[in-house]
C-alpha cells in the first residue's frame, strides 16, 4: 500500500487534533510540557495551565517561538473557581475546549513515610491536587465539550496506584476509580474519559521518587525498566484523537510490564 493511499491518508486523519484545543494542567513541569508539544504538533491549540504561571507563560513562548499555537495561564486547580477561570481563558483565546489533560499533581514533594506516620495536613493537600483538583478541571470543561459535540478527559494516574504504598498510590488509585465514575456519567455527553498510568518516568521527579537503580525494578518489570516521557505520547494522542473514540474508563499501563492486571 503506497503511503499517499486514500486509506493511509485516512488513517492519519483519524491521529490529527486538527481543530482541536487541549487544556493541559501541570503544564510547566517536565512531563506536561512533553505533552503540550505533542499535541501541539498533532494541531491542537494548547493551554498550558499551572500553578506556576510564570513558568507556563515560559512554556508556552516556548511553543509559540517554533509556531505552534500555545497560551500560558495561572491555576490553582484545588480551587473551582480558578478551574472555572482557566477554562474561561482558554475559551477566549481559542474558542472552546475539546481535550483535558490532568497531568499536575504532587509526587516528588510527597514526605517519604509510611501512611500511619503521614500528617493529616499532608493527606488533605494531596488528595485535594491529586484527585479533588482532576475533578474540578472536568467540571470546568465540561459545558465547553458538550457545546462542542463532545470531548476527552485524559487523567494522570501511575503505577504506583496499584501496588500499595504511600498517600501518592493512594490517591492515584482514587483517581483510577474517579476516571471510570466520570466515563460514565459523561461517557453519554460524548466525553470520552480515560487514564494513563506511567512507570519510572526518566526524569528528576521520577527518579527522586524512585531511583532507577532501586531493587523493586530488578525483577519485577519484564521490559523496559524506564522511559522518557516521550514513550508515554503514542499512548496520549491515541486517547486525545478520533483513532481513539471507542476506549472509555479505562486505565492503560504504559511501564513496560510492571503491572499485569485482568
Amino acid at each position: 500500500m503506497s503511503p499517499t493511499s486514500p486509506t493511509n491518508s485516512s488513517t492519519l486523519d483519524r491521529v490529527s487534533l486538527d481543530g482541536k484545543t487541549a487544556v493541559a494542567t501541570g503544564g510547566a513541569g517536565a512531563i506536561g510540557q512533553v505533552y503540550a508539544r505533542a499535541l501541539a504538533v498533532a494541531g491542537a491549540r494548547v493551554v498550558l495551565a499551572d500553578l506556576d504561571g510564570e513558568g507556563a507563560e515560559r512554556a508556552a513562548k516556548s511553543l509559540s517561538a517554533d509556531g505552534l499555537h500555545a497560551l500560558g495561564v495561572r491555576v490553582d486547580i484545588t480551587d473551582r473557581a480558578s478551574a472555572a477561570a482557566m477554562a474561561e481563558q482558554a475559551i477566549a483565546a481559542f474558542g472552546g475546549i475539546d481535550i483535558l489533560v490532568n497531568n499536575a499533581a504532587l509526587m516528588a514533594d510527597i514526605p517519604q513515610v509510611d501512611l500511619l506516620d503521614l500528617p493529616n495536613d499532608w493527606f488533605d493537600r494531596v488528595m485535594r491536587v491529586n484527585v479533588l483538583g482532576a475533578i474540578n478541571c472536568a467540571g470546568a470543561v465540561k459545558a465547553s465539550m458538550v457545546e462542542r459535540g463532545g470531548g476527552r478527559v485524559i487523567n494522570q494516574v501511575s503505577a504506583g496506584a496499584f501496588m500499595g504504598g504511600g498517600i501518592y498510590g493512594v490517591s492515584k488509585l482514587a483517581l483510577v476509580n474517579v476516571t471510570m465514575g466520570l466515563a460514565r456519567s459523561l461517557g453519554p455527553l460524548g466525553i470520552n474519559v480515560n487514564a494513563i498510568a506511567p512507570g519510572l518516568v526518566e526524569n528528576e521527579p521520577g527518579f527522586k521518587s524512585l531511583p532507577a537503580d532501586h531493587p523493586a525494578l530488578a525483577g519485577a518489570i519484564p521490559g523496559k525498566k524506564s522511559a522518557p516521557a516521550e514513550d508515554l505520547l503514542g499512548t496520549l494522542l491515541l486517547l486525545a484523537s478520533p483513532a481513539g473514540e471507542w476506549i472509555n474508563g479505562q486505565t492503560i499501563s504504559v511501564d513496560g510490564g510492571w503491572v499485569t492486571r485482568l
